[in-house]
């Protein structure tokens, strides 16, 4: 029996351009449409045409890289623009406004408070200049430096903080998703450690009943069966040996403080002392089991015990008054460990595995190479569904 993940189909969406592409595609039709006004119409009215047309690459082109160098781009855009009054011509060409004011926004949301200060220092210093050359008359030059430096004064503030501030959101997010990537790493390094200690347990006893019965049968032998003395021998101390060092990797995964414990490890023999004490404890419990109970492997009948174990344990935590099924169904190639509850379930219990129980159970499965489906059910509860190899 497998369950198959829930999947979701994406779509592809087309998406207009943005950012530095659409930057860099409106550079080059401002660019044109100047370009083409300046040839063909009048928009310009006293620019000599062969100093209009670098002009209005130097106003025009600094859109396409004002993201990434506002202030450059700012500044060469509004020495340009000045210069076409500074000779006397005047600018109604609405691609190259555009692309003057394009110039400003850039300076004004996407540079540092110097970068910014240098900006409007140069709008006035342009305007100023052209007002003593007499390009222009005082009236304007105050006109048109007042007006765009009040206006980068409201959108920096209306654009630039309200960006910061989603940087700033969006750098904590991006921390607590890395904390939270670290806490899980940590807990998987844990529930791994003690498998691992459990697993000692059963390797230790097994390994010691094959030292036991290696040793009494050398001392059954007859004298004669030199030989196979000698191998029982031979396989009792590489029997001794792996249970020493067996034992000093247990000691390493031991965290400080932490005794040995001398309890068995527990299997399925004791599921329904587990559903009582659980009863006890509150929560309504049915055990069913179901095809021929058989023996399992040590490690397997642990994973299926330490399943049942910790699904019952969440359930009673965030389950409430619920009721909860474990059932146990025996295949000649597999267990299927079933746990259902009808309670309201908890959020943090989600099917990405949060808690080191889920995290637990994640582990224990897959070092048998079984399937594991844990989530919220249709209709309310919970459920944790695993299959275990037996063979």
């Amino acid at each position: 029996m497998k369950w198959a993940p829930a999947t979701a189909t994406l779509l592809p969406v087309n998406r207009l351009p943005r950012g530095e592409t659409l930057d860099r595609l409106a550079a080059g039709i401002l660019f044109i449409a100047a370009e083409l006004l300046l040839w063909a119409g009048n928009a310009t009215p006293g620019l000599p045409k062969g100093l209009g047309a670098p002009l209005i690459v130097a106003i025009a082109v600094p859109v396409a890289v004002r993201r990434r160098w506002p202030l450059a781009a700012g500044l060469v855009a509004m020495v340009a623009n000045g210069t076409i009054f500074l000779v006397g011509a005047n600018n109604y060409s609405p691609p190259l406004s555009i692309a003057w004011m394009a110039a400003l926004y850039g300076i004004a949301v996407w540079t540092e408070t110097s970068g910014f200060l240098i900006g409007l220092a140069v709008l006035a210093a342009g305007n100023l200049a052209g007002a003593l050359t007499s390009a222009v008359d005082l009236s304007s030059a105050l006109y048109f430096t007042a007006v765009p430096g009040i206006v980068m004064v409201i959108v920096r503030r209306a654009v630039r903080e309200r960006q910061l501030l989603a940087e700033a959101l969006a750098a904590r997010a991006e921390l607590l998703e890395r904390e939270q990537q670290a806490r899980a790493s940590e807990a998987v390094a844990e529930e791994r450690a003690r498998i691992a200690r459990e697993l000692h347990d059963l390797v230790a006893h097994n390994v010691s009943v094959m030292v036991v019965q290696a040793g009494a049968e050398r001392h059954a032998l007859a004298p004669e069966q030199t030989s196979t003395r000698e191998v029982l021998a031979s396989i009792e101390q590489a029997g001794r040996q792996a249970l020493a060092e067996a034992r000093r990797l247990l000691g390493m995964l031991r965290r400080a403080g932490e005794h040995e414990e001398l309890e068995p490890q527990p299997s399925l023999d004791g599921v329904e002392l587990l559903v009582e004490q659980v009863k006890r404890a509150g929560l309504f419990v049915t055990l069913q089991v179901e095809g021929e109970r058989t023996a399992l492997p040590a490690g397997v009948d642990l994973c299926a015990y330490r399943i049942v174990q910790e699904s019952l344990t969440n359930a009673l935590k965030h389950a409430g008054r619920a009721h909860a099924e474990v059932t146990l169904r025996y295949a000649p190639q597999a267990l299927a460990v079933e746990v259902r509850d009808d309670g309201r379930g908890a959020a943090q219990l989600n099917g990405d595995g949060a808690g080191h129980g889920l995290i637990g159970m994640r582990e224990r499965v897959a070092l048998y190479g079984g399937e594991l489906h844990v989530g919220h059910r249709e209709g309310g509860g919970f459920e944790v569904l695993a299959q275990l190899p037996v063979t």
